[in-house]
């Protein structure tokens, strides 16, 4: 009996958790995998590496054409961008090279300055990368709004492709993308045959090399589209137009090396600001675009693999202990497992099946540097400026890289071509290279970014953007991105609607956007047309108000109910809400927000802390028990500092002390007489004349850590609850002086009539520890504890029986055997209960469901038992995970009857027959088909 349990490790403990001053990075950059001081080279980063390899050579000639600078300098930057950038980046699967956004850029520069000072600008704009990424600002330039870095892009995209035009076309390109477009017509009526017709003969290849159908296409497509284009031109170009101009790359001995820029002081710091700012953002974008693509890889072959594995199990028939391909899951079992081997976490003989190892995120302030010091290096040595690149990169994903061996070696192959191949490169025509980059420029014109920002409503920018770098240029264009940015943002700031309407008697003004001081004006305008003694609701519809309006509203309140008026706030949906808060407001808001359940243990606070009201009409509210209604924080930008901060861990600055004992109780009841007495005393009264009538019975442990009204969203009068250590059901025959459980059941069942009961277990159970623990001394008398605890022993002999499975959740195996006898005690108290008789008659007759229900403390996760296994009607124990959208969803599906069930009707697809019982099978991560949901709690 063995098993692969992988070790879980907790790395978010506050024991584990590092200090700020370790140098750790932060959660945003994460830290880099351990070196062990090797370099190591798969076998699919060295397929991957050529694959890079063969697409990076016609590239980098090809911008190097297309900036007008020495062919040599796009190779020297593709081998230093791979090498260095590779060795040193935070994107391991990046691949870096000559910045195609660059191309405008530097293609004005060597026109203004010359090719040596361009390097050394280039060298300034890399020693900038590395300061800004050693201040940890690689996050910051995220914060640009999409629609101008896409915009930027888009403009450059069309400046390319408008200047190589001109280069398919057999002619010189211009100075600007105006320029161009201008002189497109003359160019068109001088145009020679040969090199027209070589760069529509690379269009079309690279347009038609990935639509190759059947096993050719499949074969072929190894083969880089844009290799293959320029391969295919160059043997045409050799055989019909031998007179074609073609790559003329210039011997090393004549190459040119930076030197001490000349000119305007303010123009060479435009510039160099120029080239980091594209140079950067070109590389974080890519980085971003490469981690999606790796979990999008990652998620593929976890998918694939899962799909295999149950193909497999499904036509081999029952799976066998010894057979691999019987385990789907994260967890590969061989037979049953013991309690002790499980929570030992001794791993079993054969593990056939691991988990990949998760994809690491980029760390983009590593990366920043990486680069920075790729495009000093390449300006030292008389290289283009260097950024990660889309196309390089995606390419890199796509053939299977596994790390950075990948990205460095396809550095060494260029440095090795640009030595080597000398010859065989010079007879590319440079026709097919310009038709390269067009097409590059043409697709970094992207549709779906179009759509986005058009969906977001910010086509203006982006429209505003590409028109300025069209006319202006790079760094101009993006200025006038961002002042447009501000403008239409301020708009919408400013977009504020107030209407005012006559209701029976009583005025409702509703307040349509946000509330800033440009809203004020109207805003007091409008609230003074109204009777100083009449009744008022205000309805806001918005989540921001600033101190200004927050004044006019409050100043304007208290008059109305000095004068005899009454004033209701309300949201959207028509829930009451409280005020934006004060400067000197830090109260609870009750109920819903648990993590300040504390907050009255702050010093200096007393339960006679007086708070204002907006709400003057009505008893002082300190929250909203409504999703719909904003709380105080969400309608105002002035609140204190740490006014409603979470109490840090024992020791940090942020915690408060902690008072104990009578202080403590008296503190809470204090608390909920001033905050949350007034929300529910009108629900409460309503109850105590009517009874309660709850639909619920919920069986679940003692242990303080599960707060069942917050895990349920439920309030007085939904749930009948029953606590007691280990949320135990004890059989009605069982021989034992307690009979309060037994009684409670009954008395819901008949009396109350409840439609469900719920037995709910949580992680970290100390009842299951005690089970799983050293068992008391034969020899001296149960204490009672263990007396009570004799209940949980059939959950115990249930897990160690060859005869049950394995309850799993959300599609893997538990953790540890603590977790998993959790688990299997819920099942086991759902069979006690069946056995009371008021129950089986109950389920018998159809009135009543049953449902099992798991709660990780530490993740504030809920798990459901799968309906047939809560009803008994399958052997298969899964555990499903309850999602956000699972009510919503389950509320359209299910008919009002089926209203208050918890669980699922998801039935897992791979159930167990009897016969094959003690070989359980993990089943893969999956939502139940269809949840239902708990009267009057929001489950």
């Amino acid at each position: 009996m063995s098993a692969c349990v992988p070790t879980r490790h907790d790395h978010t403990s506050r024991s584990s958790r590092p200090p700020r001053a370790s140098g750790i990075k932060r959660p945003h950059s994460p830290p880099p995998p351990p070196r062990d001081g090797r370099f190591r080279i798969a076998g699919a980063d060295l397929s991957a590496s050529i694959t890079v390899f063969l697409l990076a050579v016609p590239m980098s000639l090809g911008l190097a054409v297309a900036m007008d600078a020495p062919l040599e300098a796009g190779l020297i930057s593709a081998a230093i961008g791979g090498i260095v950038a590779g060795l040193l980046g935070g994107t391991p699967l990046q691949v870096s090279g000559p910045s195609a956004g660059l191309t405008v850029v530097t293609a004005e520069l060597i026109q203004i300055y010359g090719w040596r000072t361009t390097c050394a600008i280039t060298i300034g704009a890399g020693l900038l990368q590395i300061l800004l990424g050693s201040l940890r600002a690689a996050r910051s330039a995220l914060a640009v709004s999409p629609a101008i870095v896409h915009g930027t892009l888009a403009g450059i995209g069309v400046a390319i492709a408008l200047a190589q035009l001109h280069i398919v076309l057999g002619g010189t390109p211009q100075s600007s993308a105006v320029a161009n477009a201008l002189a497109l017509p003359d160019q068109l009526g001088r145009v020679s045959p040969a090199a027209p017709l070589i760069g529509v003969l690379t269009i079309a290849v690279l347009i038609l090399w990935p639509r190759i159908p059947g096993w050719i296409g499949r074969v072929v497509r190894r083969i880089p589209a844009a290799l293959a284009a320029v391969v295919t031109a160059t043997v045409v170009a050799a055989i019909t137009a031998p007179e074609i101009a073609r790559v003329d790359l210039p011997s090393w001995r004549s190459h040119a090396l930076p030197e001490m820029p000349h000119g305007p002081v303010l123009a060479l710091a435009t510039a160099v600001l120029t080239v980091m700012l594209v140079a950067s953002l070109e590389s974080l974008l890519a980085s971003v675009a490469v981690d999606k693509l790796s979990a999008d890889r990652a998620g593929g072959q976890a998918a694939a693999r899962s799909k295999a594995d149950s193909t497999s199990a499904s036509s081999s028939g029952p799976a066998s202990s010894s057979d691999p391909a019987s385990s789907s899951g994260p967890v590969s079992v061989s037979g049953p497992v013991s309690p002790s081997a499980l929570a030992q976490g001794r791993p079993g003989p054969a593990c056939p099946s691991l988990p990949d190892p998760p994809v690491r995120r980029s760390d983009l302030d590593r990366e920043l540097r990486a680069q920075g010091i790729a495009n000093t290096l390449s300006g030292l040595v008389g290289g283009l400026a260097v950024s990660g690149g889309a196309v390089r990169s995606s390419a890199n994903v796509r053939a299977g890289a596994t790390g950075r061996a990948s990205t460095v070696l396809h550095g060494v192959w260029v440095l090795l071509a640009a030595g080597l191949l000398v010859a065989a490169l010079e007879q590319i025509p440079l026709a097919a290279l310009a038709a390269l980059v067009m097409m590059v420029g043409i697709q970094m014109v992207s549709f779906a970014h179009i759509r986005n920002v058009h969906k977001h409503r910010e086509f203006l920018v982006y429209g505003a953007t590409i028109t300025g770098v069209l006319l202006f240029g790079v760094l101009k264009g993006v200025v006038i991105g961002i002042a447009v940015a501000v403008a239409v943002a301020m708009h919408r700031l400013a977009r504020t609607r107030i209407t005012v309407t006559e209701q029976g008697g009583q005025h409702l003004v509703v307040v349509r956007g946000q509330l800033t001081f440009l809203a004020v004006p109207r805003l007091s305008r409008a609230l003074a047309r109204l009777p100083q003694d009449g009744d008022a609701v205000v309805e806001l519809d918005g989540f921001f108000m600033d101190h200004a309006a927050y004044e006019t509203i409050q100043d304007w309140s208290i008059a109305q109910t000095a004068h005899g008026g009454r004033v209701v706030f309300t949201g959207r949906s028509g829930g009451r809400i409280a005020e934006p808060a004060s400067a000197a407001h830090s109260c609870c808001r009750p109920w819903t927000p648990w993590r300040n359940h504390h907050c009255h243990d702050r010093p200096g606070q007393t339960p006679e802390t007086h708070h204002a009201r907006l709400d003057t009409g009505r008893t002082p509210d300190c929250g909203s028990g409504s999703v719909e209604d904003r709380s105080p924080e969400q309608h105002t930008s002035h609140d204190t500092s740490g006014a409603h901060s979470t109490p840090g861990p024992a020791g940090s600055p942020t915690a408060a002390p902690r008072r104990t004992g009578g202080n403590r109780l008296f503190s809470g009841l204090s608390s909920f007489q001033r905050n949350t007495a007034p929300l529910v005393r009108e629900e409460l009264a309503r109850l105590a004349r009517e009874g309660q009538r709850p639909s619920q019975l919920f069986i679940t442990c003692a242990d303080s850590r599960l707060v069942t009204s917050m895990i349920t969203a439920s309030g007085p009068g939904d749930l009948f609850t029953v606590r007691n250590i280990g949320n135990l059901v004890p059989p009605p025959d069982a021989e034992s002086s307690d009979h309060s459980v037994g009684a409670a059941i009954e008395y819901a069942v008949d009396v109350l009539k409840v439609e469900s009961i719920t037995v709910c277990g949580h992680s970290g159970c100390g009842a299951m520890q005690a089970l799983l623990g050293a068992k008391p001394d034969p020899d001296a008398p149960l204490t009672s504890l263990w007396r009570w605890l004799r209940h949980g022993l059939p959950s115990l002999e249930r897990m160690e029986s060859r005869h049950h499975a394995w309850a799993r959740i959300s599609g893997r195996l538990p953790a540890d055997a603590v977790e998993q006898l959790c688990l299997t005690n819920v099942v086991q108290q759902l069979d006690h209960l069946r056995a009371h008789g008021s129950v089986a008659r109950r389920l018998a007759e159809g009135t009543l469901q049953l449902h099992g229900m798991y709660f990780h403390v530490g993740e504030a996760q809920a798990y459901l038992l799968a309906e047939g296994a809560s009803a008994g009607l399958t052997l298969d124990e899964v555990f499903n995970r309850v999602d956000p959208g699972d009510a919503h969803a389950s509320s359209d599906s299910h008919t009002p009857a089926d209203a208050h069930a918890l669980a699922g009707s998801h039935t897992p697809s791979d159930s167990r027959s009897p016969g094959n019982a003690d070989t359980p099978r993990p089943t893969a991560a999956g939502d139940p088909a269809g949840s239902g949901e708990l009267e009057r709690t929001g489950v």
